[in-house]
């Protein structure tokens, strides 16, 4: 079998007062999108930020991940800078934290292509033009002179998206890139990502609260909640077929057209916080499927087929689909 792009083995991470990550492992292939999706608080942007060496201080990671065979968990930040920008880019949720308000978007991108390649400055501009055309600016030319603040949030997650790829990477990881825009906006920078995934084999990791961007872009999807993964594998698979509670109840809240005139599902309660985890399973106080040993210990992946992992007590137990556990909360 091919080496995946990125594989992260137990993965951790860790505050001074809790685990906030716990233990997590994926894979992301070469050219593939694995989203990343479950409720606030769930640790899916700290993993993100895990691989990249972006933790707030004080917190520390442990366990394996490797990009390209290159070990980066627990490396001195000299190694980190040696592969961010150049192997693996990162899209952030809001682009006005990236981006200087003093300096030209062309200037900006033309420093990101000089950071990491040897070229003039006149190449250097050059190969921003060809960034924001590639990410498609309207004449990109004369907009590469133009501020932040003149572009529209659209416009500016697509500098953004021109950033982290005018290196060519083999990897980016974007952090819930489209929440700010409206529907429209959110389908073309998608739409966007699927096109250079297209010309350049470029893999991407997507962090997302959204099932239906899942759905509609990512070959495979990972469900987290409170800092483990509950259930991974293809992603019309676990979205069709949903085998733990957890990922049933998401699918079960989502809105539908046919139920306008009916309250949606629920999942009842709140997502524990990492230093007040309960014993055992930690979604068991809001599993209406849950049983006293769910309460003794927390449930390890165990794979269904076709690389389809769940992590449930109660996996091949449940009657019908788990989706169906959730229909009576609305």
């Amino acid at each position: 079998m091919t080496e995946p792009l990125l594989r992260v083995r137990d993965l951790r991470v860790t505050a001074p007062s809790a685990e906030i990550v716990r233990g997590l492992s994926f894979d992301v292939a070469r050219g593939e999108m694995l989203a990343v999706v479950g409720e606030s608080g769930a640790g899916k942007s700290l993993t993100a930020r895990a691989i990249l060496g972006l933790v707030p201080p004080g917190m520390r990671v442990s366990g394996s991940v490797r990009l390209d065979g290159l070990e980066l968990a627990g490396a001195p930040q000299r190694r980190y800078r040696q592969v961010r920008g150049r192997r693996v880019a990162f899209v952030p949720q809001d682009a006005l934290s990236v981006l200087s308000p003093v300096h030209t978007v062309g200037d900006q991108l033309a420093l990101a292509a000089r950071s990491v390649r040897r070229l003039s400055r006149k190449a250097a501009w050059e190969c921003a033009v060809a960034a924001l055309e590639r990410v498609g600016i309207p004449d990109a030319a004369r907009r590469a002179r133009a501020y932040p603040h003149e572009f529209s949030g659209g416009m500016r997650q697509r500098v953004v998206i021109a950033m982290a790829t005018v290196n060519d990477p083999a990897l980016v990881i974007a952090d819930e890139p489209t929440t700010a825009l409206d529907p429209v906006v959110q389908a073309m920078i998608l739409r966007m990502l699927a096109d250079l995934r297209e010309q350049s084999g470029l893999a991407v990791l997507l962090v997302t609260h959204d099932l239906a961007v899942a759905a509609a872009h990512a070959e495979r999807v990972l469900v987290m909640y409170a800092g483990r993964q509950v259930e991974s594998g293809p992603v019309k698979r676990v979205l069709r077929q949903p085998r733990a509670p957890y990922t049933g109840g998401l699918i079960a809240s989502l809105p539908r057209r046919e139920a306008v005139e009916r309250r949606l599902p629920v999942i009842a309660g709140s997502p524990p916080r990492p230093g007040a985890l309960p014993p055992g399973c930690a979604f068991e106080p809001r599993c209406p499927a849950a049983t006293h040993a769910c309460q003794a210990l927390d449930p390890q992946p165990y794979d269904v087929g076709d690389g389809h992992l769940v992590a449930c007590h109660r996996l091949g137990e449940l009657p019908g689909p788990v989706t169906a556990l959730f229909q009576g909360s609305a």
